[in-house]
């Protein structure tokens, strides 16, 4: 019995020892050691330990490979904590080397640089406030001794950048021009956008006054700041006595440069760019001019800047008259006026006189339409060559719609008679009638953006139809009917053409009307020679169809062989008389196809 109570009682201690904590365990084993089983009491012990050896050893069994497991993920996370330590590393030696470079830039600043106005304005305040308030200090006759000597030495640097600005405008001349032309197109379009939207004064005054915004932005794109401080630098020495020196220089220099700008290459009227690069080279004289007269005192002025223009207007125009007398296409002359057109406008936005350019350009106008009159000669020669002078037949209503889209022809008796059918003109009609109108179209091209009124533009395109018609046409149909080999079908097609055509002036007349808005009855109107043109025209085939015919008539009668000696005449006609007859009924037949009031003349 008390063997069963000792082992529980040891029970008990165990218990309480596993589960108490170390620093409460002394009273319990000095319970254990009072008694007298505490050999019992180690074997216990010892028993129980060995049983918790035994389940931690199976625990340990249980986890080793998580805990294996748990290392190797250790040992990856000391990799990536590693890398993240060198990145880290790195990223302070990065902020640490732009805290360095920031700071070096902002010392930089603080330095003192070549400030040549301010070092001006320091000598001043020097030599006027300072020097005189310290007193006779020998240090103060040092510094009074070298202020003139700086001074010298100060001008002579502005001299230099002078040089410097005077070197980089001649440069950039060409850029700046191209700038100043790009954005005066750019200023066009907006002007016409807000005169569309808001027919305004107050829009156009104010596009108009954004000039002086323009001209700095165009100086501040291509020369930078530094040009701007190179001027101001200039004003500031003029003030330091220096004023004759810089304005003799920068004057004598820029006229120099002024007649650079204005001889022309040679061979630039063989393309357009080489009257684009000179116009530009010209517009980026005179902006780099207008801004200095605007941002300067003194150094130039409105004589002088008018002088200069004076001098390159005349000489342009001359060079414009010369390179573009030697110019044979259309197109060129065409592309080359808008280029001038370009010119004048730029210019004259910066308030330089542009009135001769125009009238240049209507010189102009006089040779570009004698090069179109040769142009349109070899296209009617080559209609003409190339036509077969046959009625053309009309297959489909689809074919009769394209031939009256280019020529206005109307007969109802034609309509009346089914496909497929013949129009009485051939391919000639249609063809000359479409180039009549792209003359016009060509001739209007020109007359655009000349500041010229819609009376004048109607004047001058009627003017120049009617050379077209009464020298350029007229001579090809000439050219036509007197070609030889022509035959008798060939001349009566020709007076049906021109018949026709001579029926379609006043359709002409509309179209003019229609472009220019200038209605055909106006007064003193000029009025086409459309009508007498093809009036003389098929006059000539009528003659050239009388010389024909007497020609071949008298032919036959060559052919005769008289017997002067016979007794009586013969029963029957001469063969010479017979195809005479013959020939005049197959020639009667072809003129069956001209119209009434001209067959019967020939018949």
């Amino acid at each position: 019995m008390a063997s069963a109570e000792t082992a529980a009682e040891h029970e008990r201690i165990l218990r309480e020892i596993e589960s108490t904590d170390t620093n409460c365990i002394g009273p319990t084993l000095r319970s254990v050691y009072d008694g007298q089983e505490h050999g019992l009491f180690m074997d216990k012990l010892e028993g129980r330990i060995r049983n918790h050896d035994r389940e931690i050893e199976k625990m340990c069994n249980h986890h080793f490979q998580g805990f294996v497991d748990s290392i190797t993920e250790l040992l990856k996370v000391r990799g990536e904590a590693q890398k993240l330590k060198v990145q880290k590393e790195e990223m302070r030696c990065r902020l640490q080397q732009r805290n360095i470079a920031t700071t070096i830039d902002k010392l930089t600043h603080c330095l003192p640089g070549t400030n040549i106005i301010l070092s001006l304005r320091t000598l001043e305040q020097l030599e006027e406030s300072c020097l005189p308030q310290a007193g006779s200090y020998r240090f103060c006759t040092i510094m009074a001794e070298n202020i003139p000597r700086l001074r010298t030495h100060i001008r002579d640097v502005s001299m230099s950048d002078l040089k410097d600005f005077l070197e980089s405008i001649r440069k950039h001349s060409d850029k700046i021009g191209e700038t100043a032309m790009k954005q005066n197109i750019h200023s066009r379009i907006c002007a016409a956008q807000h005169l569309h939207t808001y027919t305004s004064y107050t829009s156009v005054n104010k596009l108009t006054n954004n000039k002086m915004t323009i001209n700095k932005n165009i100086w501040e794109r291509r020369l930078g700041n530094e040009s701007s401080q190179i001027v101001f630098r200039m004003c500031i020495c003029f003030t330091q006595g220096a004023r004759d020196t810089f304005e003799n220089y920068y004057r004598k220099q820029r006229r120099k440069q002024a007649r650079l700008v204005l001889q022309p290459h040679s061979n630039m009227h063989e393309t357009l760019e080489g009257y684009r690069h000179y116009f530009n080279q010209i517009v980026g004289f005179f902006v780099v001019e207008d801004h200095i007269l605007h941002t300067t005192q003194g150094l130039v002025n409105r004589a002088y800047v008018e002088e200069l223009w004076e001098l390159a207007l005349s000489k342009t125009i001359a060079a414009l008259r010369t390179h573009s007398s030697y110019c044979t296409d259309p197109d060129l002359i065409l592309d080359l006026k808008n280029l001038i057109v370009l010119f004048a406008d730029t210019l004259q936005g910066y308030g330089f006189p542009v009135n001769q350019l125009f009238d240049m350009l209507l010189e102009m106008r006089d040779q570009y339409g004698e090069i179109l009159l040769k142009k349109w000669n070899q296209s009617f020669r080559q209609i003409l060559d190339q036509d077969n002078y046959s009625p053309i037949p009309v297959a489909s209503p689809e074919e009769y719609q394209r031939i009256a889209c280019q020529f206005p022809f109307q007969d109802p008796e034609l309509d009346k008679i089914p496909f497929p059918k013949k129009l009485p003109f051939s391919e000639f009609v249609p063809k000359v009638y479409s180039q009549l109108k792209e003359f016009i179209y060509a001739c209007l091209k020109y007359s655009e953006d000349l500041h010229l009124s819609s009376t004048e533009i109607d004047d001058m395109i009627r003017k120049s139809t009617n050379l077209l018609l009464t020298r350029t046409l007229s001579h090809c149909l000439q050219y036509a009917i007197k070609k030889k080999n022509v035959g008798l079908a060939e001349l009566v097609q020709i007076i049906i053409n021109t018949t026709h055509l001579e029926q379609s002036c006043h359709y002409l007349e509309e179209f003019i009307s229609n472009i220019t808005n200038v209605p055909p009855d106006t007064i003193n109107a000029t009025k086409l020679y459309g009508t007498s043109t093809f009036k003389d025209a098929r006059h000539a085939a009528e003659e050239e169809i009388y010389t024909n015919l007497n020609q071949k008539i008298d032919q036959f009668l060559q052919l005769a062989d008289y017997d002067w000696t016979a007794a009586q005449g013969g029963a029957q006609a001469s063969d010479y008389l017979s195809d005479l007859i013959a020939f005049l009924c197959s020639t009667f037949a072809v003129f069956t196809h001209l119209p009434v009031s001209i067959s019967s003349t020939h018949t």
